[in-house]
């Protein structure tokens, strides 16, 4: 076989129409450029991402969940171009966009409903803005900050370091605890139980100077303190504080716990065990019958 008869050979192959497309033959050359320009256009996007990202957004002092924002719109949008130039090469006509419909028809048809579904969803997690980056949220049993989100999933690093790759419809269809959403200020209460025999006035200061005198805690709304119930064998007391966010939630609620400990001693307030009385009944003789 000649060197002309390859070239022929392999000129046929890249030429084969595999498909038409709105009466345009597709063939493994216009598909070629069809991957070339695409793929361009994702890396052209990605490069101004960065650069959109580290010079002109953060040295406007925007907040880090809208720079995240406008970077992904900004990237897909440069992607979608990137679609409609490669399809306008290789000789498709995109008017109405009723080609890229009919590829969605197609690949939802093709079990893609998911993809598309969490396609979706991620946008409108990007414009309505329900969760941002860096939300402190809880999905489940999961509950962790938001790093990214992308097309198909968000990814949430939890408080043990461990990312979970949660699906963007899991946050439209289900229940999301957003602890950051809006004002990002959380109310903290703790329980603890004193002895009756205590002074409740004491009581009432001890607790109040334990949240007055924490820095982590907001003075507006400043701390309260309550009695919730009477126990068993206790006061039932409450500390309810502000703090200005949840990322320290766990870690200021241990220093107030263990300022309350620290500061009963100091006013001799005293942490009752549960009592139980016991109540012992002396033997009853059983009667004896002397017939026998």
């Amino acid at each position: 076989m000649g060197t002309k008869q390859i070239s022929s050979t392999i000129e046929n192959v890249l030429t084969y129409p595999l498909f038409v497309i709105n009466q345009t033959p597709i063939t493994l050359s216009s598909l070629f450029v069809f991957v070339i320009i695409v793929i361009f256009f994702i890396i052209l996007s990605r490069m101004i991402k960065n650069k959109l990202l580290k010079t002109i957004l953060t040295k406007l002092h925007i907040q880090e969940a809208i720079q995240f924002t406008l970077v992904r719109i900004t990237q897909y949008i440069i992607t979608f171009v990137g679609m409609i130039v490669a399809l306008q090469f290789i000789g498709i006509d995109l008017s109405g966009l009723a080609v890229v419909l009919g590829f969605l028809s197609v690949g939802i048809g093709f079990g893609l409903q998911n993809v598309t579904s969490n396609f979706i969803a991620g946008l409108i997690l990007l414009f309505e803005r329900p969760i941002s980056v860096g939300d402190r949220v809880t999905v489940g049993e999961t509950q962790g900050d938001v790093t990214h989100i992308n097309i198909r999933s968000t990814t949430i690093k939890s408080l043990n370091n461990i990312s979970y790759i949660v699906p963007n419809s899991d946050f439209i269809s289900s229940t999301v605890i957003n602890w950051s959403h809006g004002d990002k200020k959380i109310r903290l209460d703790l329980d603890v139980g004193v002895s009756y025999a205590s002074d409740l006035d004491t009581v009432l200061k001890a607790l109040k100077e334990v949240g007055v005198e924490n820095s982590d805690v907001l003075s507006t709304p400043e701390p309260e303190v309550h009695l919730v119930e009477f126990g068993d064998s206790s006061w039932n007391m409450r500390l309810r504080v502000w703090i200005p966010g949840p990322k320290k939630y766990y870690y200021i609620k241990s220093d107030l716990n263990c300022a309350i400990v620290k500061k009963f001693k100091e006013y001799k307030i005293e942490i009752p065990f549960p009592q139980r009385d016991l109540h012992v009944r002396s033997s009853v003789p059983l009667p004896v019958d002397h017939s026998k």
